[in-house]
């Protein structure tokens, strides 16, 4: 459970924003989609090295 602490005169809008700001650090969203349907390890790993290696890619063409 989230807990925002609002200060006293504090804007609606500016809680909303910190609720928000927290939601999405703890990954729920992310979490949820995952566990939606299962992947193979082999299929992670792949991911994992596509976006290792376009990481890569434009960490050496900043350069």
């Amino acid at each position: 459970m989230l807990i925002i602490p609002v200060k006293e005169g504090e804007n609606i809008e500016r809680a909303l924003k910190k609720y928000k700001k927290k939601y999405d650090k703890t990954n729920v969203m992310k979490e949820l989609r995952s566990r939606k349907e299962f992947e193979k390890p082999s299929v992670t790993l792949r991911q994992e090295k596509i976006r290792a290696s376009y990481r890569q890619r434009m960490m050496s063409a900043e350069i």
